[in-house]
């Protein structure tokens, strides 16, 4: 039996009178699947995965555009040809705004309703077939690259590529490479991850390194005040270089942007990486500086971060920036946001707006708490989609183009990534010892060499010590800790859950984007 070319949904009211379009599609190798109005059309494809869908406009009742709009809800990546008897063009721009591939005017023959469907399946697949040829050349390239001694360079533009691919095959499902692309990922991340351990003490020494987390404001904020204009620092917390590629089309109608990259510290967690951007120091001399961070650090208090707004004001007075106007806020909740949003007014006065947004960091913790969750963001590709369908329909995107239309320039980075753990550890550690799972600091800490960065001496990582004889272990790859009296509770709690602290690509090499607004 030959197969189909393609499973085909119909919607028309008149669905009787196509009888011999539907015969020469099928004698065409097409397999039809028909209904008479919009709600038939919803129930068949709530049951049913289609490769196309013929939808006519006018129909009593639900319309097509209404029917539209309800199928993209059920399936969102579904080409869709519309077929109406008008031409008007508010109508083809409701269409186009709907995501319709093709638009045909009534009367139509068979042999146009052949061509447009032959037109629109095959164009796809026949950008699957060459979506799968590159990637697989490009596999090859990626292999022999890792053989290479990198630089962090080379890291950020191999990372780059790999996010790309994945943003591609969010789109190209059917292709089968995902998995693939996943498994040279990880073992990316295996060689990233000793890259990291042979020159990340070496950074510590010296200037000359890759851009970490103390040098964003001198190497972004800084020069911006230095020209008097306007800027925002917007870190939006454990935001990874994939969720800003995927959100990356939503913000370019305002901005013109230049993505850059920098090295999270270690650990990658707010306490170290997010603080070191506000205050532009490392965590040994934010401590020292500041002897209530290094209580509360050392007291694993509720907030690590309660210090940020002096953190920069301080900063910026070294550089002699001292006389900028400074406005930092902190947004947890959605109440907030829209808060924030309506008195941007009085906020965009300032020379320095200073913005952090916890949602992708709440929504990377509790994503291993709650089981809606859990079906929201099953894997990578569906974290990609949550994230950027928040910031679509968010406040911050609103702000953002505010922040545009006012000249601003924004920075927006991040403090740290997350991973997808998968492999437990097994970790001893006293009851002192901190509570994360990617990291740990404390006294009698054990844990495999191989699966974990063994910290003994923190100075040398310009990491501070608490208590006698300190030692921190960091997660390798996409690894766990668990204790061997719990771990199955922790098995069931954390795999598979997006975790940060460790080493990674996706903790580590989170994006700095220069995002200047057009006016």
């Amino acid at each position: 039996m030959q197969k189909s070319r393609g499973h085909i949904l119909w919607v028309d009211d008149e669905i009787h009178h196509l009888k011999p379009h539907i015969l020469f599609l099928e004698d065409k190798g097409y397999t039809l699947s028909q209904a008479a109005n919009g709600q038939d059309g919803i129930a068949l494809s709530e049951k049913n995965d289609y490769d196309l869908l013929l939808l006519d406009q006018s129909m009593p009742g639900m319309d097509g555009l209404e029917t539209l709009a309800e199928l993209k809800k059920i399936r969102t990546t579904m080409p869709v040809i519309m077929i109406t008897k008008t031409e008007d063009e508010w109508l083809m721009d409701e269409a186009i705004t709907g995501q319709v591939e093709q638009f045909l005017i009534k009367p139509v023959n068979p042999s146009q309703i052949f061509m447009a469907c032959k037109q629109t399946l095959e164009q796809i697949k026949l950008r699957e077939q060459k979506a799968t040829s590159d990637y697989l050349k490009e596999f090859q390239e990626i292999d022999m690259r890792l053989r290479d001694d990198l630089s962090a360079d080379d890291w950020g533009k191999l990372y780059d590529r790999l996010v790309d691919w994945q943003i591609k095959f969010d789109k190209y499902k059917d292709t089968g490479l995902g998995s693939i692309l996943e498994e040279q990922i990880q073992t990316c991340n295996r060689e990233f991850s000793h890259f990291i351990e042979s020159n990340y003490e070496n950074w510590m020494k010296t200037n000359n390194r890759p851009t970490l987390s103390p040098d964003i404001v001198s190497k972004y904020v800084q020069p911006i005040l230095e020209r008097n204009k306007k800027v925002c620092l917007l870190v939006v917390d454990c935001m990874r270089h994939d969720h800003f590629k995927a959100m990356m089309d939503l913000l370019e109608p305002f901005f013109n942007i230049d993505i850059d990259y920098k090295f999270s510290l270690l650990p990658t967690a707010t306490p170290y990486s997010r603080n070191a951007i506000f205050s532009g120091l490392y965590p040994d001399e934010m401590v020292k500086k500041y002897p209530q961070q290094a209580r509360d650090m050392e007291k694993h208090a509720a907030s690590l971060n309660q210090h940020e707004k002096q953190f920069l004001i301080d900063q910026l007075k070294k550089y002699g920036l001292g006389n900028k106007r400074v406005h930092y806020h902190k947004i947890w909740a959605v109440e907030e946001g829209k808060k924030f949003q309506n008195r941007i007014k009085d906020y965009i006065q300032q020379d320095v707006l200073a913005l952090v947004v916890n949602f992708v960091d709440i929504l990377a913790h509790k994503s291993s708490q709650m089981d809606v969750l859990k079906e929201m963001v099953p894997d990578e590709s569906g974290y990609r989609t949550a994230v950027r369908s928040w910031l679509e329909h968010s406040w911050l995107l609103q702000v953002l183009k505010k922040l545009s239309e006012n000249n601003f320039t924004v920075i927006m980075t991040s403090d740290h990534g997350s991973i997808r753990v998968q492999h437990d550890v097994m970790v001893s550690a006293d009851r002192e010892a901190s509570s994360g799972v990617r990291y740990k600091f404390g006294r009698n800490l054990n844990t495999k060499e191989k699966n974990a960065l063994v910290i003994k001496e923190p100075e040398k990582y310009r990491l501070p010590s608490f208590g006698p004889q300190p030692s921190y272990i960091v997660a390798k790859d996409d690894s766990y800790f668990v204790y061997p009296n719990q771990a199955h509770k922790y098995q069931a709690k954390f795999k598979n859950s997006f975790q940060h602290g460790g080493i990674s690509m996706e903790e580590m090499m989170v994006p700095v984007a220069i995002m200047k607004g057009r006016g």
